[in-house]
């Protein structure tokens, strides 16, 4: 057994990289809903900021095909370099193995377009020839059949890829609620990107709490409910 393969992602043992999240290849995506897949995507990213994840940003033919990089994303990370390629697989591209090389983090969180293609052949390099973890943000990735991405994800998993969702990943960073430097930025991510969690979030501190809408943060409201 790969014992750190047991090991929890934290804010310093990982990185992230986002391969292509440009609006055509998402035109291509037929695996998760568009909208849900750029709330995910955006989500991830605001959490990576939040616990200050070193980040990377790749694009593949961004004036002849694929489009420029979903602009809420780049809002996130307005300073990040964008690394343009012409190869399907990000692995490919020296840019790309040395920022993740700088990095010098072998945990590896993954969300791109196509998990088929883009995502598939990446990993296989960076597990072959790199020596890296790669974990599949599932949720924050898509292919253009359900078949396609199931079927990338079942043929990574069998190669030691470990699968994740986004959300699970922010709480996994956040993993204590007593950690307060972080804690609320977690909420305003869980309220805005996380559906059901976020709206049982708006609930409790308006509704069960009897907290004024909008006059308290989430933290102000939770915070005792947390430390009992």
């Amino acid at each position: 057994m790969n014992k750190s393969l047991l090991e929890q992602l934290t804010p310093s043992n990982c990185q992230v990289i986002f391969i292509d999240q440009q609006p055509q290849m998402a035109f291509g995506v037929q695996s998760i809903d568009r909208q849900t897949l750029k709330n995910n995507v955006v989500g991830l990213a605001k959490a990576a900021k939040v616990f200050n994840i070193p980040t990377t940003i790749t694009t593949v033919e961004t004036e002849s095909f694929s489009g420029h990089t979903f602009p809420e994303l780049l809002d996130v990370f307005p300073n990040a370099p964008l690394l343009e390629r012409t190869s399907m697989n990000s692995w490919d591209d020296q840019k790309v193995r040395d920022a993740l090389a700088k990095n010098d983090r072998k945990k590896v969180i993954v969300s791109g377009l196509w998990t088929e293609v883009c995502n598939i052949t990446f990993s296989f390099g960076a597990m072959l020839e790199g020596d890296y973890e790669i974990y599949m943000v599932a949720d924050a990735s898509g292919g253009t059949t359900k078949e396609a991405h199931d079927y990338a994800m079942q043929r990574m998993i069998q190669a030691g890829v470990i699968p994740v969702t986004w959300q699970q990943v922010l709480l996994e960073w956040q993993r204590d609620w007593a950690k307060r430097d972080t804690y609320d930025a977690v909420m305003d991510i869980v309220r805005e990107h996380s559906g059901a969690y976020g709206m049982g979030a708006d609930y409790a501190y308006t509704m069960v709490h009897k907290a004024p809408e909008r006059t308290k943060t989430p933290h102000e409201v939770l915070a005792p409910v947390a430390a009992k």
